[in-house]
């Protein structure tokens, strides 16, 4: 998954703590699985009510409107950043 990327909980509650990828890919809370661990999701993932919430926290917030595209953009770019410091390509 994408670093910088915010991920949410299922009803569109912002998740700021650590989370683990699963071995199907998917993403949960904690650094590692537990009982407490839930299912994070990014934004376009969310149900429409769900996004409407995470839309409403951010302006509460005075934060500005998250364009998926350009996160996801400059994800890519801190990746490949992070990718070219450390040696490895292709």
């Amino acid at each position: 998954m994408a670093e910088g990327v915010p991920h949410y909980e299922k009803d569109g509650t912002l998740h700021k703590g650590e989370y683990h990828k699963m071995p199907d890919g998917s993403l949960h809370s904690g650094k590692e699985h537990s009982d407490s661990s839930v299912p994070l999701f990014h934004l376009d993932e969310l149900s429409g009510e769900a996004k409407e919430k995470a839309m409403k926290s951010m302006k509460k917030k005075g934060k500005k409107k998250y364009d998926l595209k350009e996160m996801r953009k400059g994800a890519a770019k801190k990746a490949m950043k992070k990718e070219e410091k450390s040696g490895s390509g292709y």
